[in-house]
């Protein structure tokens, strides 16, 4: 395996207009800066924002003019993502092109930030590909990571590099920063999460390398993030262990027993018991809510909730 150079551009994302322009203009700066990038990837949603009625059919003119881009320059290029239409469906998804700028493969999204990414459908298919002479990539975006099980998988397929898109202004960033560092440590691959700025994220980028060291960090400006990694680092780390100790793939791997929550029809009276997926209200809608629940789960039980009993 060769060293491999990948930047991330964390750029200012506008729910308004369209962002496709700016990102051609950032794609042409950072290659004009730094010629020997290999990859470039966007933020999650980075060209036409957060807002779901800019969904559109894919293929579509923007994932073609980003496919003249990664042609221009001969580079590998992930341009965040986009809401697509789908069957009266919309997906997050995102689009992974070659050098010779065609699509390789796309991923949707498989945990949408419920409640608050309404209308949004999950994908289900998990996404890996392979750089010829480099190593293989996995893609999941922003709320993906959040569950251990999306991030492990892609390194049993053999993901040594996460791209990560993301788009979080929200106040749990600081969360994430250590989600981060510990998805790359206990799966040991290199973990680049790019996010965007304004209404596409509160920045604070972060690229990890396997042993959960922080490679670089942003701040809340715009950035072109180029770093050239070594992906035979995974490789090592994964037959060596993290910093020479814990081998967590493989002890993973020579596990003897299943883990029965994830076996299906098994009872989980705990994860039951906490209720419906709802954005938080109020106490008393709350209360409302859970009494006109249980009166049609249960109708033979008397509704003689207060709003005093739930806390």
């Amino acid at each position: 395996m060769r060293p491999f150079a990948i930047a991330g551009i964390q750029m200012k994302v506008s729910a308004v207009t369209p962002n496709v322009e700016m990102m051609k203009l950032k794609l042409d700066i950072a290659m004009n800066l730094y010629p020997w990038i290999e990859m470039v990837m966007f933020s999650e949603l980075c060209a036409y924002g957060p807002l779901t009625h800019t969904a559109q059919e894919i293929p579509c003119s923007f994932e073609e003019e980003m496919q003249a881009m990664a042609k221009k320059y001969g580079i590998w290029l992930l341009p965040g993502s986009i809401f697509e239409k789908s069957h009266g469906k919309i997906y997050n998804t995102a689009t992974v092109i070659n050098p010779e700028g065609e699509v390789v493969t796309r991923y949707r999204k498989m945990f949408p930030f419920y409640p608050y990414e309404v209308g949004v459908t999950p994908g289900s298919d998990f996404c890996v590909f392979d750089v010829p002479d480099v190593g293989r990539f996995g893609v999941s975006i922003c709320y993906d990571m959040w569950f251990p099980e999306t991030i492990r998988t892609l390194a049993v397929m053999g993901a040594e590099v996460i791209l990560h898109p993301t788009m979080t202004g929200t106040i749990d960033r600081e969360i994430e920063l250590s989600i981060v560092r510990a998805m790359a440590s206990v799966n040991q691959c290199y973990f680049f999460d790019i996010n965007g700025l304004d209404t596409g994220g509160g920045g604070r980028s972060i690229i990890c390398g396997p042993d959960g060291r922080v490679l670089h960090q942003s701040e809340g400006t715009e950035e072109i993030i180029p770093l050239e990694i070594n992906v035979a680092r995974a490789r090592r780390s994964r037959e060596r262990g993290v910093m020479r100790l814990g081998q967590p793939l493989k002890s993973f791997r020579d596990h003897l027993g299943q883990f029965n929550i994830y076996q299906p029809n098994v009872p989980k009276p705990y994860l039951d018991s906490l209720g419906p997926l709802i954005k938080p209200t109020r106490l008393a809608k709350l209360t409302e809510l859970l009494i006109k629940e249980n009166a049609l789960e249960h109708p033979e039980t008397p509704q003689h909730y207060k709003g005093d009993d739930i806390t």
